[in-house]
């Protein structure tokens, strides 16, 4: 697409990433790549803007192409890589392999959407956030970029995000925060969103993605009018019937 200018209801701006799950083949990750699981499903009005490095643009290309969901893919030089295992709990252990460039304000220029989904994969990959009515993946709040063991720690809360997804463990280091909306997520068993548990039937599956398919899924919801807990209970039947 370009640099042409594209209006749409949502947006989902993020790095993608080389993922390699319990010692398989690397495969293609990022929160592109698993909300648009959920944008396909809901046949949303909405566009992917991703990017990756050089050496991965063919194969991430062809591979943004099979969700059928419309995307800008921006080429930098390298490519976020992780690998990681789960325990019998779900409980997720991380490595990073590789650090990708991050993001400038003109590599999303003329994209414009009511909704944005902003996911970032370490800490620094956005120093400017796009405007709007963001929410943004903590991950880019917590998660230190450095190579080797995932490392967590608190920083502080970009000005303008009105809504903050958190997975559970990065809630636990960065303690209270004052957002209009807060969704903490529980994997494959649901969400709690402004204090309110929204439960899901736990599912038993590679969970990876389920953070990203629930913020699309939720902010979907959001722009067709539903409240926050309304949009939380939505996104987690959502995820849980992708999942299964």
């Amino acid at each position: 697409m370009g640099g042409v200018a594209y209006r749409v209801v949502l947006a989902v701006i993020g790095h993608l990433s080389r993922d390699v799950v319990e010692g398989g083949a690397p495969r293609i990750g990022g929160g592109p790549w698993h909300a648009a699981r959920a944008l396909r499903a809901l046949q949303a009005d909405a566009m992917l803007v991703a990017k990756c490095g050089a050496a991965d643009e063919e194969a991430f290309r062809a591979e943004l192409e099979t969700t059928g969901v419309p995307f800008r893919l921006v080429v930098g030089e390298r490519t976020t890589a992780f690998s990681f295992t789960y325990d019998d709990a779900g409980v997720r252990t991380m490595l990073v392999d590789g650090l990708g460039d991050p993001w400038r304000p003109e590599e999303w220029h003329g994209v414009e959407a009511d909704w944005l989904q902003v996911a970032p994969l370490l800490r620094g990959d956005f120093a400017e956030l796009p405007r709007g009515r963001v929410l943004l993946d903590g991950q880019g709040i917590v998660r230190v970029a450095e190579i080797g063991p995932l490392r967590l720690e608190a920083g502080p809360v970009p000005a303008g995000v009105e809504i903050l997804k958190l997975a559970d463990e990065e809630a636990a280091v960065l303690g209270p925060v004052d957002v209009p909306e807060l969704v903490v997520t529980h994997g494959v068993r649901g969400a709690t969103v402004n204090g309110q548990l929204v439960e899901a039937d736990p599912v038993e599956c590679d969970p990876t993605g389920a953070g990203d398919m629930f913020g699309a899924a939720y902010l979907v919801a959001r722009a067709a009018g539903a409240e926050p807990v309304e949009a939380g209970r939505s996104a987690a039947l959502v995820v849980a019937g992708l999942l299964r």
